[in-house]
């Protein structure tokens, strides 16, 4: 028994904020500080009240009707979010009330900016093993609310939107490999460190990151992923024909591309307009990518991606 992928939706909340919008609303930046360092141009941002499960829902929806299937068709419902509507209960038990679902396994993964790649592997296995046959995928964030405001070097960065992707069982192999790492050693470099406690925040609630530290690590280890991938599928990277990594930053992927001696064409980018949505990254490029035409049925796709934890994964897969 395999598992395919049959329908992606993705949903991006409200207009597109532009970095002059953000030098307007007094941030400290400019289009071209933002541009040269980030390649990042323009980002969605939530309306107050408007939270993951909401983008998810949309999502989630698009995905449905790309595959043709009913909410009550899924008996595997799986979130990535690294900021999830409470506490508790989780995302995924929310967006199944919301689609009217019942009776499905539902559960969140917080593995952050690898979140997709890690809930999309986690499905794959529980297909396979024969215990269940439809799963919903979804990343989906709304980084907006844990950014300080007052940090340009971090606020300017992120952005909200959800992805989702329909994945079922079948004959016909469609995920070809998966690769999943994780080191806590380095949880320092990217974090929020802060928490509830007696109904107070303790500690910084608000994202940090040491950009030089995270831009050196995520390169070497997206590339080793995807070779890994590559050769547990029994493929050479060349026979890719489309690698989406994490967008966080149009200088990653360009390095990524260069480490695995792909031309930058194969490579999706929407980092420019999305900003970096952490879970939500891949599955919204993904689905960008099929819309328009660039993936196509067939085709080998790389999805890849690396956050904090700090984590890191890959599926290769046939659309």
């Amino acid at each position: 028994m395999y598992s395919r992928i049959t329908g992606i939706g993705s949903f991006l909340p409200g207009e597109p904020v532009s970095n002059g919008d953000l030098a307007r609303r007094g941030i400290e930046t400019s289009d071209e500080w933002i541009v040269s360092r980030t390649g990042i141009r323009f980002r969605h941002l939530a309306e107050n009240g408007e939270n993951a499960s909401d983008l998810a829902l949309q999502a989630s929806r698009r995905a449905l009707a790309k595959a043709g299937l009913e909410a009550s068709d899924i008996d595997l419902i799986i979130v990535a979010t690294s900021t999830p509507d409470f506490i508790f209960p989780s995302t995924a038990c929310l967006l199944q009330s919301k689609l009217g679902n019942q009776g499905a396994t539902a559960f969140d993964v917080q593995a952050v900016c690898s979140g997709f790649v890690y809930g999309l592997t986690i499905a794959e296995k529980f297909i396979r093993s024969g215990s269940h046959r439809r799963a919903l995928v979804v990343g989906a964030e709304v980084f907006s609310r844990i950014l300080d405001w007052s940090d340009r070097g971090t606020c300017v960065l992120f952005g909200d939107g959800a992805g989702a992707v329909v994945l079922e069982a079948s004959e016909k192999p469609g995920i070809l490999a998966t690769a999943l790492h994780a080191d806590g050693a380095h949880h320092g470099i990217l974090s929020v460190p802060g928490s509830i406690c007696g109904g107070q925040v303790t500690g910084d609630p608000f994202l940090r990151m040491d950009g030089q530290a995270v831009f050196k690590f995520a390169v070497r280890v997206l590339a080793e992923v995807a070779n890994e991938c590559c050769q547990a599928a029994g493929i050479a990277p060349s026979e890719i024909d489309w690698l989406i990594p994490h967008q966080a930053n149009v200088r990653i992927l360009e390095a990524t591309a260069k480490r695995m001696k792909l031309p930058i064409d194969k490579v999706i980018v929407t980092v420019d307009r999305h900003g970096n949505t952490s879970a939500a990254s891949v599955p919204l490029a993904l689905d960008e990518a099929v819309r328009d035409g660039r993936i196509r049925a067939g085709q080998k796709v790389m999805l890849e991606g690396v956050g904090g934890g700090f984590t890191w994964g890959a599926v290769l897969l046939e659309i």
